[in-house]
């Protein structure tokens, strides 16, 4: 039943164009038929409940039906989420201004509600601070993020005017990261997805990969340019090359010529006792993807996605034995089929 509910609404909530595109891209890339594509791709939704671009960015039309099997597909991602994530505690992660406050002693840097700030308020806020980040408060894929410089506005009341005009949801002081991590890429600030799954009453480490952007953005999203590589849990050590959404491969960073894989990421045993620490808060949401930066003096939490990404270590260079994630999801849910 829940299946069939999940095909029902990708009929009826699909972007057909996007698919169509999806197959010409395909057919280009791949040299097959538009109309073997077609059917496989349909066959891969029916069968495994993956979407087009599950199928494209993973590169379903050269796995095995044995190999789809092990892939954690987006309608199985969507099976987890409801087994896992009570809907009646997701606004703690989904509104920006809920989530700093509920998680307030990982937030570890100053930020304003913008819905309830008074313009004194957001003027004693401003102090000390040349830059500042703001951000829709149900923002996601850094959608609507922006970095301000204070000093661009005549003041604080105008500059206080202009976030009002955009609705803002929340400010917030810059996040300056580690040298290390400025290195590999100073354009943004570089955080790590580390996802947790609860299962025997506690808190586990599920995987987790960097997000690493370029100068094309302000932020690392895969979604404005940015690519990602695979952590190694026990090392905190990158373990493969980056990763983008055209399906670029990087073993270096394309601006600072920066080694990926081999990269020690610092503090890892921090950010991982961080990420724990914080899912015990709401053990009724027991899936979360946390994005986390990481500072001179330790990590910080940017925010938690109770609806984690599940394509980001199944992509093509990150599974080259093309085995994918559920496996790692079974030994949690051994019931996942």
């Amino acid at each position: 039943m829940k299946k069939l509910k999940f095909l029902l609404g990708r009929i009826f909530d699909f972007n057909y164009k996007a698919f169509f595109k999806t197959v010409g891209e395909l057919h280009k890339t791949t040299g097959k038929s538009r109309i073997w594509l077609f059917f496989d791709i349909i066959g891969c939704g029916l069968k495994y409940g993956a979407g087009y671009a599950d199928y494209k960015l993973c590169d379903y039309h050269t796995l095995t039906d044995a190999q789809r099997k092990t892939y954690v597909s987006r309608g199985m991602n969507n099976s987890i989420v409801a087994m896992m994530n009570d809907k009646a505690f997701i606004n703690y992660f989904e509104d920006k201004r809920v989530f700093n406050e509920t998680f307030s002693e990982f937030i570890k840097r100053k930020w304003i509600n913008m819905q309830t700030a008074t313009e004194a308020e957001f003027e004693e806020f401003l102090k000390g601070l040349d830059y500042i980040i703001t951000k829709p408060a149900d923002a996601s894929c850094g959608k609507g993020i922006e970095k301000l410089k204070a000093s661009d506005y005549k003041s604080a009341s105008e500059l206080y005017g202009y976030l009002k005009s955009i609705g803002s949801g929340i400010a917030e002081e810059c996040v300056v990261q580690h040298g290390d991590i400025a290195a590999l890429n100073p354009y943004s600030v570089n955080t790590l997805r580390i996802v947790t799954l609860r299962a025997n009453g506690k808190p586990n480490l599920l995987y987790g990969f960097m997000k690493i952007g370029t100068n094309k953005a302000v932020v690392d999203n895969m979604n404005s340019g940015g690519f990602v590589s695979p952590i190694d849990l026990e090392s905190g050590i990158l373990t493969h090359p980056g990763y983008d959404m055209s399906k670029n491969t990087y073993t270096v960073h394309p601006d600072t010529k920066r080694e990926i894989v081999g990269f020690q990421i610092p503090y890892w045993s921090e950010c991982a006792e961080m990420c724990l620490k914080a899912a015990e808060k709401f053990p009724e949401v027991g899936y979360v993807g946390w994005d986390v930066a990481i500072t001179e003096n330790g990590p910080l939490l940017i925010e938690g996605n109770p609806f984690p990404g599940h394509v980001f270590l199944q992509l093509p260079p990150h599974v080259p034995d093309k085995i994918g994630m559920l496996p790692r999801f079974k030994q949690y849910i051994p019931n996942l089929k």
